[in-house]
């Protein structure tokens, strides 16, 4: 009759009244803005491609667009970076290069994105954008859905450590911000 067992990739208690001890010595208003994001995650101003992509992710997280993260959306921010899954990953990855939240991805968003990621693929980002789309968009429409986007990704090692910035960022997350447990 006791609590039931979490699942292997869940938080624990504790964890959770770590993090809540963390936002709110951050956050005593109980909302985290952008640049107290900025400032636990060691973003400086003089990188505006890093200022730009925290931003970005900082936006994907506020799902109640109110330009802040409560406690909730916090929590869930962390949680999906420390534990989520390849496929809930790979959706949030897909909601960071759709910038314009139609559900599909262009050649436009693409490129954006690729021009914030720092890479050593000597190739130009107009390449990698071609080979991203001869890959992932299976009926040549120009347009990559997330269906799409998530099959190509996970069948082509070469997209998916081009992602693994979006995908994997448990290490960017511990090394930037050590206040988590």
């Amino acid at each position: 009759m006791g609590q039931e067992e979490s699942h292997s990739g869940e938080m624990n208690r504790a964890q959770i009244q770590e993090l809540c001890l963390v936002f709110m010595k951050e956050c005593p208003s109980g909302a985290l803005h952008l640049h107290e994001f900025k400032r636990i995650f060691g973003v400086v101003s003089s990188s505006a491609e890093e200022s730009l992509y925290i931003e970005t992710v900082f936006h994907s997280f506020d799902t109640n667009k109110d330009n802040t993260l409560d406690f909730i959306e916090y929590v869930a921010a962390l949680h999906l970076i420390l534990r989520g899954n390849l496929e809930d990953r790979l959706k949030w990855s897909f909601k960071m290069y759709d910038t314009d939240g139609n559900g599909m991805l262009d050649r436009h968003e693409i490129l954006y994105k690729i021009k914030l990621q720092k890479s050593d693929i000597s190739m130009t980002p107009s390449e990698i954008c071609d080979r991203i789309f001869d890959l992932v968009d299976q009926n040549h429409d120009g347009q990559i859905t997330l269906p799409e986007f998530m099959e190509g990704a996970q069948k082509d090692e070469w997209l998916m450590n081009l992602l693994k910035l979006d995908v994997n960022a448990t290490g960017w997350v511990i090394q930037n911000c050590g206040k988590l447990p």
